[in-house]
């Protein structure tokens, strides 16, 4: 068992085949799309050179400029920070380089399989991250109001965790089909998919996430929905979710999003760094030896967009920081969304109104962390007296909530996420420095694990990140409330602009935001590659018929359309 609370069918069966992120609104086999020998398409030559703006340079905005330039176009990438976005991996000060913390992306599942095509693509390693309950966590620890239990597997926790992991179960297949979602899922049933997801996506749009449990007869008990909150499954708590559209927790657990997750060794931000820098053996039009970075002066993007507009030809006009003005027969936007409302001096016309409106309504999480680097991993020291280790994974309703160990090996110096949270809990956390949150977690700690001296043990100051204050992000991910589904479908669907007046074309949004995933870089991924095709057919190129795109097969596995009227 993986999980705190396991999702509700186990898969033992080795014949079955592997789940992956496909689905269920739109279920396309982008592992499919990228591993094909044909690649993704091609631009008539006429186009070949070409710049196409891509604002953002984040995970999906460097995928998308990386296989624009293999087509033979000629990106140009604005950022404003750093390259990564929320792939951002940081060190500690006076610390050995080898110690590294995650402040945005951390763990990735095996189905994010388009994500995992690009980590081998940059020759990357992952290894098993230290999730509550996992097989490579040496132990974990719950402590609920005051009380602890120390467990190296789901069996060691009392009969009441149990209970809810069945609750659990029993909501998901009898509120959600999950049996039958999850096997077409693997089979890629389509017809299938759609059958069951149509049905439940108008049935349960208006629905939280805690509604969803509470109408539950397996959920009927306060007490299990309390605990079901506050130690959830797979990754700890989701109480924080509560409010949320169900539909958003249902994408995660169908697609086993949540389960088996692996790390990157070294941090996540050397994905988009390393494509960056990475020179395509197969490339149209550029000489052998062409990065992304050498298509750029200096080898860096340019500077932050202030300002997007129209002008004549229907062409998109950018201004810098440096008050630079570029024009582009086509752009792509995969920043955070929020920043077209306030950070960017944006036309009225650069979107249909019902998109603005979608961007408007679009619900941000927020989400803080903080680090500690120590000495050497203490956790694993067996406790005298119980013959246990003396500190543990930690999932907690204190103010803490998750606690994760980082070990480098035995006596080498390692981290600990001393706190990582969501919402409400974030904000608690917002007014106060990174000394001042080292100092309440410590606190908190010290009063489940009262025999551990955690401070003795750090050798460097703390890294802290609240995505909330972040002035280019605004809040950690996306998340759907009740009622949003047509509004994400509009961000979505964006892509296929055939769809949409002459006069709206030609800038396409990307980025997990964006994405019927949020918060998984799975989602950057795969809009990154809609956006792509949608780049490729403005201007009038195809892919191979062999290796059809996302926007060539739409109609077939197009997103549900709920009326409006």
């Amino acid at each position: 068992m993986t999980s705190t609370v396991p999702n509700a069918v186990e898969h033992a069966d080795a014949q079955q085949p592997p789940i992956t992120m496909f689905g269920p609104d739109f279920p396309y086999a982008y592992d499919d799309f990228l591993a094909h020998p044909a690649g993704l398409g091609q631009i008539p030559a006429t186009e070949h050179g070409t710049q196409v703006a891509v604002i953002g340079g984040g995970l999906s905005g460097i995928v998308a400029a990386y296989e624009l330039m293999k087509m033979g176009l000629k990106p140009v990438v604005y950022e404003a920070d750093r390259i990564g976005g929320r792939l951002r991996t940081v060190g500690f000060d006076g610390c050995d380089d080898s110690l590294t913390a995650e402040m945005g992306a951390m763990r990735f599942p095996p189905s994010s399989t388009a994500l995992q095509h690009y980590i081998d693509l940059a020759g990357l390693q992952t290894r098993p991250f230290p999730n509550p309950l996992a097989e490579a966590t040496p132990s974990t620890v719950v402590d609920l109001k005051g009380e602890s239990h120390y467990a190296e597997t789901v069996a060691d926790l009392p009969q009441v965790y149990r209970d809810v992991a069945e609750a659990w179960n029993r909501c998901l297949e009898e509120g959600a089909d999950f049996s039958d979602m999850n096997r077409a899922l693997r089979e890629r049933d389509v017809p299938r998919i759609r059958e069951i997801w149509s049905r439940l996506v108008e049935k349960l749009d208006n629905q939280t996430f805690y509604g969803f449990l509470c109408d539950s007869e397996a959920f009927k008990s306060f007490r299990h929905r309390e605990i079901f909150g506050q130690v959830g499954f797979g990754t700890g708590g989701w109480d924080t979710d509560f409010p949320n559209s169900i539909l958003e927790i249902l994408r995660v657990v169908y697609t086993e999003a949540d389960d088996h997750h692996r790390g990157i060794v070294g941090g996540s931000q050397q994905l988009p760094l390393r494509l960056w820098e990475r020179e395509p053996e197969k490339i149209v039009h550029w000489a052998y030896g062409t990065s992304l970075a050498s298509l750029h002066e200096n080898r860096e993007p340019r500077p932050a967009v202030t300002r997007l507009h129209r002008t004549a030809g229907n062409r998109i006009t950018v201004t810098d920081a440096h008050g630079d003005i570029r024009t582009y027969p086509a752009a792509i936007f995969t920043a955070q969304s929020w920043m077209l409302l306030s950070k960017i001096d944006c036309d009225d016309s650069l979107f249909p109104i019902d998109h603005w409106t979608a961007i408007e309504r679009t619900h941000y999480m927020e989400s803080s962390k903080l680090f500690v680097p120590v000495d050497r991993p203490f956790w694993l020291d067996k406790d005298e007296e119980t013959g246990r280790d003396v500190m543990s994974m930690t999932l907690t309703d204190r103010m803490t909530r998750g606690t994760y160990l980082l070990d480098n090996g035995p006596d080498q110096p390692a981290v600990i996420c001393l706190s990582y949270t969501w919402c409400d809990d974030s904000l608690k956390w917002l007014p106060l420095s990174a000394n001042e949150r080292m100092e309440v977690m410590l606190k908190s700690l010290g009063e489940i694990y009262p025999k551990v001296d955690i401070r003795k043990h750090i050798i460097g100051n703390p890294v802290t990140v609240s995505w909330e204050n972040e002035p280019y992000f605004m809040g950690a991910f996306k998340a759907n409330l009740p009622g949003h589904y047509r509004y994400q479908r509009r961000l979505f669907t964006h892509f296929m602009q055939d769809r949409l007046p002459e006069d709206k074309r030609g800038i396409f949004l990307a980025g997990d935001d964006i994405s019927w995933t949020a918060g998984w870089a799975e989602g950057a991924v795969q809009t990154a590659l809609n956006a792509v095709w949608g780049v490729m057919h403005h201007f009038g190129g195809t892919t191979d018929p062999a290796n059809p795109g996302p926007g060539d097969v739409y109609d077939e596995i197009a997103p549900v359309e709920l009326p409006e009227d």
